[in-house]
């Protein structure tokens, strides 16, 4: 038998989270779950904060349940490259540019300065990719769901 794994803290990215922590969270979540509900702390950095009224009209959408998270972090564009559905896509040209520059150490060692640890925050990274960048990441057709009725 292997023992599950139990990481000290999960950072996850999610769309919207209330500031208890209660996360919404739509599209392919890949390990998302299963990460925050594994690790002893968990950080959920989110596009925005919502109200709590807004969580609870779709609780459905609830992926992470308030009591598990430690921290809400909001960060619009904070998963940049990948993507956020319902906010903006995912930056082909940026995994490509980090394959290419990563191939080795002294490589990887310059992405690292150049895109992480050089950057002084979100602003000034949002300014390194550009606005015409961001501006062709954003979501251009929003596709809104049909309302449910949870009557009770």
């Amino acid at each position: 038998m292997v023992p599950a794994l139990k990481p000290d803290v999960a950072v996850v990215q999610a769309q919207r989270a209330d500031e208890a922590g209660n996360t919404h969270f739509w599209g392919g979540s890949g390990v998302t779950k299963e990460a925050a509900l594994s690790a002893r702390k968990v950080i959920v950095v989110v596009e925005e904060v919502v109200s709590k009224k807004v969580i609870q009209r779709d609780p459905n959408r609830t992926l992470i349940p308030g009591f598990l998270v430690s921290a809400v972090i909001p960060e619009s564009w904070g998963a940049h490259p990948s993507p956020v559905q319902g906010y903006y896509n995912r930056d082909h040209e940026e995994y490509i540019a980090y394959h290419r520059e990563s191939k080795e150490k002294d490589g990887y060692l310059r992405w690292l300065e150049a895109r992480v640890l050089g950057v002084k925050g979100r602003e000034e990274y949002l300014r390194h990719l550009g606005e015409e960048k961001v501006r062709s990441l954003l979501v251009k057709r929003h596709r809104r769901s049909i309302p449910v009725d949870y009557g009770f």
